[in-house]
């Protein structure tokens, strides 16, 4: 079976626990304000690869693994080549690899079956209240709650990544409401990203206009002191 990528780390420190091998898949249904990485967007303009071919890539970094490393598919949004992306979980499970997906939840057709092969889903929080999140990505937000909820209903080992955004969500109000919001999920960690203007030379190179052009790089000592409120409420 063929799939589309952007990229690959073979030696990724930040996309799991461990060393990973990142798969940076192509295509994404969401437009969020603050995206770094549009050149992923459309799903055709990616490398195509069969998932023997990328079996055979990842096998070559696995004695690199250790006992918490293995792989990552992110993206773009991973979910959105399902029946891809179940194949090469299951090639993964197979010669004993850890697994990893990187998410927001939106674009899949089988999420359970996806499920099933993952050990590890880091979920992307854009915003939690209905209108905000359409702002924020393009998108209802009806399909990202689904797969959260389904994550718990599978007991899956999840950990939630929030990008912090000056003068959207940086804010007391914001941070209370989010440790309300996942109060509910049985969560092992909550990461806060600083916002940042790494992604802006590639919307000038693609010619897409960048709608937070005025907005400046999250103050990282402020990002940390919302991430030390988040974990006292």
């Amino acid at each position: 079976m063929e799939g589309y990528i952007n990229s690959i780390e073979t030696m990724g420190l930040v996309d799991g626990p461990g060393i990973r091998f990142v798969v940076f898949m192509q295509g994404c249904k969401l437009r969020c304000l603050f995206c770094h990485n549009p050149e992923t967007w459309k799903q055709n303009e990616g490398l195509k690869i069969t998932t023997e071919e990328l079996i055979k890539r990842i096998l070559k970094y696995k004695n690199y693994f250790g006992s918490e490393g293995g792989v990552t598919f992110s993206g773009g949004e991973p979910l959105l080549q399902t029946d891809f992306l179940i194949e090469i979980l299951k090639k993964c499970k197979q010669f004993g690899i850890n697994t990893c997906l990187d998410t927001a939840g939106v674009g899949g057709t089988n999420n359970e079956e996806v499920l099933k092969y993952v050990d590890l889903v880091m979920m992307d929080i854009k915003a939690i209240e209905e209108d905000k999140y359409t702002i924020m990505t393009g998108q209802k937000i009806e399909e990202s709650i689904n797969f959260l909820d389904l994550c718990q209903r599978l007991n899956k080992r999840l950990w939630i990544r929030q990008v912090i955004v000056p003068g959207i969500n940086d804010n007391e109000e914001y941070i209370k409401k989010l440790k309300q919001f996942l109060n509910k999920y049985d969560i092992e960690k909550v990461e806060f990203l600083p916002y940042t203007t790494i992604g802006v030379p590639k919307y000038e190179k693609l010619n897409i206009n960048y709608r937070l052009k005025d907005t400046k790089p999250m103050d990282k000592e402020k990002c940390q002191e919302l991430y030390k409120l988040y974990e006292t409420l």
